[in-house]
């Protein structure tokens, strides 16, 4: 009898322990990413990259879209993890710039003007959120979306087939886009405020509080 009482409870609480064991998953999927950036960052320090870099990378990107979505779908995508999840964006791109300039500093010399502007835009994009809200904003908009495969495609031709023409040109245009819509968000949105779209999400915030 005893035995059976065990059974029972056991499959009632496994509910339970399957929808604890699924709130930590988009957590660990940020992590992951934090932790393979400066692997991916070892494996360029010597001027060259091994075929693990570019597998690393693709797992670190998929880790990134697949941390919103479980999130989303199950409830639990709250202010900190999307705060964490941008921290780990912000590492792993970090990582794969100076990785770039290890590895193609011919690349990164003959781009050096138009990569400078998107990183004093994103300069930019941090001070005027600091000076908001004291923190960076967490927007994941739509065009930070397009920014990310842009990226990801920019990477992937780097340092996959050596090539650096239009996708990395896209990447930066893309990027100078994206930052010049999250500012303006920033401008016009009274507070901090994570998982906005778009600034037309953004104005239909504003006008909803007034």
């Amino acid at each position: 009898m005893n035995n059976i009482n065990t059974v029972e409870h056991s499959q009632r609480d496994r509910p339970r322990y399957l929808s604890l064991i699924l709130q930590y998953i988009p957590f660990s999927l940020v992590i992951i990413r934090l932790c393979l950036s400066p692997l991916l960052l070892w494996d360029a320090l010597d001027g060259i990259t091994s075929n693990w870099f570019i597998f690393g990378f693709v797992l670190a990107f998929l880790s990134d879209i697949f941390d919103g979505v479980i999130a989303r779908r199950i409830g639990v995508s709250t202010a900190s993890l999307r705060q964490a999840d941008s921290l780990a964006d912000v590492c792993l791109y970090l990582c794969i710039g100076i990785s770039a300039w290890l590895v193609h500093p011919d690349v990164i010399t003959e781009f050096s003007i138009p990569l400078s502007l998107i990183i004093l835009m994103q300069l930019i994009w941090l001070v005027v959120n600091l000076a908001k809200y004291g923190k960076p904003a967490s927007y994941h908009t739509y065009s930070a979306k397009t920014w990310g495969v842009t990226l990801f495609i920019a990477t992937i031709a780097l340092f996959g087939f050596n090539y650096a023409g239009f996708t990395l040109f896209m990447m930066i245009a893309v990027g100078c886009l994206h930052t010049l819509e999250e500012i303006a968000m920033t401008l016009i949105l009274p507070t901090w405020t994570h998982d906005v779209l778009s600034i037309v999400h953004a104005r239909k915030i504003v006008s909803y509080k007034e």
